[in-house]
């Protein structure tokens, strides 16, 4: 299979998009896969019509340039997203289909299967929209339960205190093959180079923080059904603190497009060849 792309956490700077629609069209991948938190934070003067005003426009004007040779899209949304565009976001698909929406949903993809998931464990911050408890009701100190936390919809209270991330990937591993599947996540896999925070000598009540923060329940999911490829971001520091945004669960590749820096973070694999898989920022 001719190459994909991988990036994540844009978080609406349209420069890194722009140096993607560049690289898209002097390319030509045949699928781009966005990680989540991929709009502006609230209170930047184009969050409100930023998937409407530029995202969609750039990718219809992409798409009439490359012909046949638009990739197919498969996103999901990010924590620092919120849940209020994800309508706007499904609506679109339906309308322009210009992407595909893969939160909690398998797409075929050529002989691929490809499913999404975009919650991540409590953090310390207050915005829950995007989080869940992981394996059980823990929370790690400094970290702000899910009920502690707001909430842009009308989530029900007792699905908030017992909503766990395993609980909601444990529905699919019976229901499909995961072993010809690229799987797209927001959250990295806990201990692993991918969820390594810039927690180092931090303390609350004079106990050391764990400095790995991503999903227990997502390495096991990844452990035990053993996908091909997992694509993660969230953590911004991690490659930069661990020297490497990738890492190897089983017979699992997994990469990470989350980066620190200016720029646009963009992973370049091969479904068939993971081992040949480059990370470069533009």
């Amino acid at each position: 299979m001719p190459q994909c792309f991988f990036a994540s956490d844009l978080h609406g700077n349209t420069s890194r998009y722009q140096a993607l629609f560049q690289r898209i069209a002097a390319e030509k991948p045949v699928a781009v896969f966005l990680g989540g938190d991929l709009l502006p934070a609230k209170g930047n003067l184009v969050e409100g019509g930023f998937i409407q005003n530029f995202l969609a426009p750039e990718l219809e004007s992409l798409r009439a340039s490359l012909g046949d040779y638009f990739p197919r899209i498969f996103l999901i949304l990010g924590n620092d997203d919120g849940l209020e565009p994800e309508q706007e976001v499904i609506a679109l698909m339906e309308e322009t289909r210009l992407w595909d929406y893969v939160h909690n949903r398998p797409l075929a993809f050529e002989s691929w299967t490809v499913f999404g998931y975009g919650y991540v464990p409590p953090s310390p911050f207050l915005n829950k929209d995007w989080e869940r408890y992981d394996i059980s009701r823990y929370v790690d100190p400094g970290c702000i339960a899910p009920e502690e936390g707001w909430y842009s919809g009308d989530e029900p209270l007792h699905h908030i205190q017992y909503a766990t991330i395993k609980e909601d990937l444990d529905r699919f591993s019976d229901q499909l093959d995961f072993s010809r599947s690229i799987l797209l996540f927001h959250a990295p896999p806990y201990q692993t180079n991918l969820d390594r925070a810039a927690l180092d000598g931090k303390k609350i009540d004079h106990v050391p923080l764990d400095l790995h923060v991503g999903s227990i329940a997502i390495r096991d999911f990844i452990i035990n059904q053993q996908p091909l490829i997992s694509l993660h971001g969230h953590i911004h520091e991690s490659a930069r603190i661990t020297g490497s945004w990738q890492d190897r669960l089983g017979e699992t590749y997994a990469f990470s497009a989350a980066h620190d820096g200016p720029e646009l973070a963009l992973v370049c694999f091969d479904p068939d060849q993971p081992t040949g898989a480059k990370r470069s920022l533009i």
